[in-house]
């Protein structure tokens, strides 16, 4: 889910040892990482999910073997960073809280989120984005695309608004649950882009599904890197679709603020809006597992409801606990799977030196499930992202949702804002049930995988009490 992310000590770096290089895992180890790690995260989509893949990788549990794998690395060799070799790429499996803090902290350097496969991804659909910008050109697109999505404040100056779009949607979304008595993914899916087109570009983007089609065709090809074919016509078309929405700015969008921002020459200001869209639809499978959540957690349930329900539910609202809701969502099934930094120059570790050119990956469902994640584990524990517990998941530096550092993501208070807003329209007068998933339950541990294409939910409208 990559829209941001709170500033972060800077982690000393250990003393570098006298020039001895870590060793690498053996073949047979490398094969296990690849077979249980990296391949179920290519399979399911790195840009673009695929629903066939994350069905097969829901069956078979490969996100609860990826874990496990990781455990049994840490168990044998210790918390690393453990270096492997996979088709003639350097890489670096982090497994350390505090070597993760230090490797998002010291981004851009010398830890760059510009890496060889990410380019290969995004520049099929931004070109110009920040997170595959080097040098100057990066700092200059960041700051925009922080004033614009206004990082550090949570609730936007555009939250009115805004608010107003989502509840207008969840309502229409509601109507048809009621006429049903269901909700499938396909209409949360349907409704929550229309919701982001609105936000983003304005009322008159709502039923564009020509422009959010142009967008996953370019991600599925992205989903290949470098090894599939440049859509450079597709891409022109969607951008200049992009473009055009910009240049016709409807007040109380975001693309009004991207025509009205200042920027340096070369920021290309509406060239930063795709990657705002793909980080959208991760943040809408998110909220459909948050609800997920709250129709399996009835405690938890009880507790939105009374937040959603609390104050002028018309404004705009921060809404803690269903915030908290959604960064569980994100915690227990990551959007992101592997975060991955490329060195630019040799680093030191506790155990030896690794260079240059080494790509560190953090296996975030590792990180948030396993020993790092502290106490929550397997559970769904909203509170642990509120004032009542001190914060306590946010001074856990394992526990990255939206990633963290300088090139965290700089969208996650908007993106939060979004999620608790349509979730809190959502329950305030209804009750949802799961009409799919029985292995999500209360009483059992949360699932490594939570297939959100085969999501089903039963809607009803509560009684006036």
């Amino acid at each position: 889910m990559r829209l941001t992310e709170a500033a972060t000590t800077t982690p000393e770096t250990p003393p570098k040892p006298a020039d001895r290089a870590l060793p690498s895992l053996g073949a047979r180890e490398t094969a296990g990482v690849v077979g249980d790690v990296l391949l179920p995260v290519l399979a399911g989509g790195v840009i673009m999910r695929r629903p066939s893949a994350m069905s097969l990788v829901e069956r078979t549990g490969w996100d609860r073997r990826g874990v496990r794998r990781m455990r049994a690395l840490r168990d044998r060799h210790g918390t690393g960073p453990l270096p492997l070799t996979v088709r003639g790429r350097a890489y670096a499996m982090v497994l350390d809280p505090g070597d993760a803090e230090r490797v998002l902290a010291q981004t851009p350097e010398p830890f760059s989120p510009a890496t060889l496969e990410k380019r290969g991804s995004l520049a099929q659909f931004q070109p110009h984005g920040v997170l595959i910008s080097g040098g100057r050109e990066h700092a200059e697109r960041r700051e925009f695309v922080e004033q614009v999505l206004e990082t550090p404040q949570p609730l936007h100056d555009l939250a009115g608004p805004l608010t107003g779009v989502i509840r207008e949607e969840a309502a229409q979304l509601l109507a048809q649950g009621e006429r049903s008595g269901e909700l499938r993914w396909e209409d949360f899916d349907a409704a929550w882009w229309r919701t982001v087109r609105r936000i983003v570009l304005g009322d008159t983007a709502r039923d564009d599904t020509t422009l959010t089609a142009q967008l996953g065709t370019l991600r599925s090809a992205a989903n290949w890197s470098l090894a599939g074919p440049r859509r450079k016509r597709l891409r022109s078309a969607f951008l200049a679709r992009v473009r055009s929405y910009v240049a016709h700015a409807e007040p109380g969008s975001l693309a009004e603020r991207v025509a009205g921002t200042p920027a340096a020459t070369g920021t290309d200001r509406a060239g930063q809006i795709p990657h705002w869209l793909f980080a959208y639809d991760a943040a809408g499978m998110a909220a459909a597992r948050a609800l997920a959540l709250l129709a399996t957690h009835p405690e938890a349930a009880a507790h939105a409801r009374a937040e959603a329900r609390d104050g002028q539910v018309t404004a705009p609202r921060r809404l803690p606990y269903l915030r908290g809701c959604a960064l569980e969502s994100v915690r227990l099934w990551p959007t992101t799977p592997l975060i991955l930094r490329e060195s630019t120059a040799e680093t030191s570790w506790a155990g030896g030196t690794l260079p240059a050119g080494t790509v560190f990956a953090l296996y975030t469902p590792y990180l948030h499930r396993a020993e790092p994640a502290g106490a929550a584990g397997d559970s769904f524990a909203p509170r642990q992202w509120t004032q009542e517990t001190g914060h306590r998941a946010r001074s856990n530096p394992a526990l990255v949702p939206f990633s963290s550092g300088p090139a965290g993501c700089p969208g996650e208070n908007l993106v939060l804002f979004t999620v608790s807003t349509l979730l809190a329209a959502l329950l305030e007068e209804h009750q949802f049930g799961l009409a799919s998933h029985a292995q999500l339950r209360s009483a059992a541990p949360v699932p490594a995988t939570l297939d959100h294409f085969a999501l089903r939910f039963r809607v009803d409208p509560l009684h006036a009490e």
